[in-house]
């Protein structure tokens, strides 16, 4: 039974290494087959060869690197369709990956973020349009023919294999020469700071070491793009956090394009150099990770990233340039970041952190002011959050970093309080119909 147990794991991490796209379903399948049946050996490797098998298929043409920024593009999508059983989930899509760059595919499930995933890495093949990775049409190559490698949750690492043999298993399956393997392997344990554990087995590593193997296997074949599929989504929140950090150190390190898919916001800001934020299969804004937070292009985008407080405002006086509003109710100066007219509607968008709270019982003056009762206060311990109510019933968030001075900064619950925000701050959206 260990010798079946073994063929178990060979197989699967063959087809993890050769990008093979039914990497995905072949676990459950050698589980059935090693564990319950006793498959002669010759089966066995005659499956690992059609597992592996190479299609040949030749590209279908060549596109120069056309890019106005003059960043160099590694993976572009143009015009891309897909469907499953008749449902749509891409239509004309879009999209720019440029070398070098740490790109996150960000939205709530069943967007299409992992779809184009497995578009670029060639699990799934597009219903129309084109796919080009180093200027080159690869829309029908099979993985195994693509710079591309892929991290999966399941890292898949050979538990009887030390890291070394784990990181070098792929390039000895491409029969690389014994010296160039052995520089080769060194090369990438190094950028992943695991030289000295080259040795060890993968049940002698942290969770986060092991990471780290994976990636060093992906990247051995010098991958021109690197794919992440949610690779921290089971981690606890405290070894997550360390490895969006060992992430971002290692494509920094490596300079190749990582692209990951998450649904976690915080993660997406924390790593990426740009943010794709899609619903839908439409992509709703691209742009840096501060510009997607602070400058939210459209509703989604800004009620997805992060908590945000949303108002319905219309305009009723324009006096020198400067915009009066009425704020659910309350009568407020807004920046006019753009030409507005009297009666126009529009929502004020603020952050919890671009609330000022003050007490009546200290600050009596509320002209320009929004007007409430405190309702819920929570310690964070770096911030007091509150919810208040104001008297149309509408909730305003509001966060607020302690005063080391204030030793006792706080509120009472039903406290009366005025809402204001750091002018500026504030975002203007068209309604949306």
């Amino acid at each position: 039974m260990q010798k079946i147990v073994f063929f178990k794991y060979f197989l699967l991490l063959l087809v993890c290494c050769n990008n093979s796209p039914i990497v995905e379903y072949c676990n459950k399948f050698l589980d059935i087959i090693c564990y319950n049946l006793y498959i002669p050996l010759a089966f066995l490797m005659i499956l690992a060869k059609f597992l592996t098998f190479e299609e040949k298929v030749a590209y279908n043409g060549k596109y120069a690197d056309n890019n106005d920024e003059g960043i160099p593009k590694v993976v572009e999508l143009k015009n891309i369709s897909k469907s499953f059983d008749g449902f749509k989930v891409l239509k004309d899509f879009n999209l720019t990956v440029n070398n070098g760059e740490f790109l996150t595919l960000l939205g709530p499930s069943g967007c299409g973020k992992t779809t184009i995933l497995r578009l670029i890495a060639g699990f799934e093949t597009p219903d129309a349009g084109v796919i080009i990775i180093n200027g080159k049409d690869i829309t029908r190559l099979p993985p195994n023919k693509r710079s591309v490698n892929t991290v999966f949750q399941s890292y898949a690492l050979f538990p009887h294999m030390s890291v070394f043999d784990n990181a070098a298993f792929g390039l000895k399956m491409s029969k690389t020469p014994p010296n160039e393997l052995k520089e080769r392997v060194y090369e990438v344990l190094s950028a992943v700071k695991l030289t000295e554990f080259a040795s060890r087995k993968p049940a002698q590593l942290s969770g986060g070491q092991q990471q780290r193997v994976a990636v060093a296997r992906a990247i051995v074949n010098k991958p021109a793009v690197l794919l992440l599929d949610e690779p921290l989504s089971a981690l606890d929140a405290k070894l997550r956090y360390q490895m969006q950090e060992e992430l971002k150190r290692l494509q920094e390190t490596l300079k190749i394009a990582f692209v990951l898919v998450t649904h976690d916001q915080e993660e997406a800001l924390s790593i990426s150099d740009r943010v794709v934020v899609i619903n839908d299969g439409v992509i709703q804004q691209i742009g840096s990770p501060k510009q997607v937070y602070e400058e939210p292009k459209n509703l989604f985008t800004a009620q997805f990233v992060g908590d945000i407080n949303i108002f319905d405002a219309h305009v009723v006086d324009i006096d020198n340039g400067v915009v009066t509003a009425d704020v659910e109710g309350y009568r407020c100066a807004v920046d006019n970041k753009r030409e507005m007219h009297i009666g126009e509607s529009f929502k004020l968008l603020l952050r919890p952190e671009d609330m000022r709270v003050a007490k009546l019982s200290e600050s009596p003056d509320t002209v320009g002011l929004l007007v409430g009762n405190v309702e819920l206060k929570t310690y964070k311990g770096a911030t007091l959050d509150s919810v208040i109510i104001l008297e149309n019933g509408k909730r305003v968030m509001a966060s607020e970093y302690f005063d080391e001075e204030d030793e006792d900064f706080d509120y009472h619950i039903n406290e009366r309080v005025s809402v204001g925000w750091v002018k500026g701050w504030e975002v203007i959206l068209e309604n949306e119909g």
